[in-house]
């Protein structure tokens, strides 16, 4: 089912990550109050790096109980462990190194060199068997239902790493497929697809800057996810774009909505 998208529009981009993140933390509280535990995807790039580093700065951090979190993301560059170019080396530092999480709850995507050499197919099939393990009954499929699930959009809409038109973005049988000849280096990644993208409870896409504004518009303004992977990209429940002014500044003013 596909949910209506929520435009949320902060003045700066500090704003919105600082925003973003008490609002990440209230809602990884919320679910854990409901089911005892929760679940976040993680994102790479400027701003949902800049994220972890604000939820780490946050005065209500603590408020999360980090042992009954599981951690996932949604792509990773297939890189060497350890790369600083990682998003998993990126996050450990912004944030997850400095909280209390348990280790078999953290879910890497496999480096290249690592259990699959240098085959970012394999690691992509070991990360898919991974999330069907850890998928219940009730969620309906070969992934977890996700809480939140964060995504940076690319000037280009590409989220994740799946970029306009390359085969990863019109894959509707696998929840994780290598990506070979990326645009953006490196060109070798391991990605979600929009199926697993789309298992999620909430989606939330993150941009800011003068060098989104048309990658937002063209992704909320009806064109199709295989041309704008960013427009196929929604949650079951809840689908939030969290932008600043600049990232929305080409948006009709229909779309927008104050901070909530």
């Amino acid at each position: 089912m596909t949910t209506t998208p929520q435009v949320v529009v902060h003045r700066t981009k500090d704003e919105m990550v600082r925003a973003t993140a008490a609002r990440l933390v209230t809602t990884l509280v919320a679910a854990q109050t409901d089911r005892g535990t929760a679940s976040v995807v993680l994102t790479g790039g400027r701003n949902g790096i800049a994220l972890l580093h604000a939820v780490a700065a946050s005065p209500a951090r603590d408020a999360v109980d980090w042992a009954r979190l599981d951690v996932w993301w949604g792509d990773e560059r297939f890189l060497p462990a350890g790369d600083p170019e990682r998003n998993e080396t990126q996050a450990r530092a912004a944030l997850l190194d400095a909280v209390p999480l348990d280790p078999a709850r953290v879910h890497p995507m496999e480096p290249s060199g690592g259990a699959f050499g240098a085959d970012a197919d394999a690691a992509a099939a070991g990360y898919a068997a991974e999330l069907d393990a850890a998928s219940r009954p009730e969620d309906h499929g070969p992934v977890p239902s996700f809480d939140v699930l964060l995504l940076g959009v690319g000037p280009d809409t590409h989220v994740a790493s799946l970029f306009p038109e390359l085969p990863g973005v019109r894959e509707t049988g696998r929840t994780v497929v290598g990506v070979h000849g990326a645009p953006k280096p490196p060109p070798t990644r391991v990605s979600l697809t929009l199926p697993a993208i789309r298992a999620a409870r909430e989606v939330w896409l993150l941009a800011a800057g003068e060098d989104k504004a048309r990658a937002v518009a063209v992704a909320l303004t009806g064109a199709g996810e295989v041309q704008a992977p960013a427009a196929g990209a929604y949650g079951r429940s809840r689908t939030l774009w969290l932008l600043d002014e600049a990232a929305a500044a080409r948006l009709p003013e229909g779309f927008r909505a104050p901070p909530a």
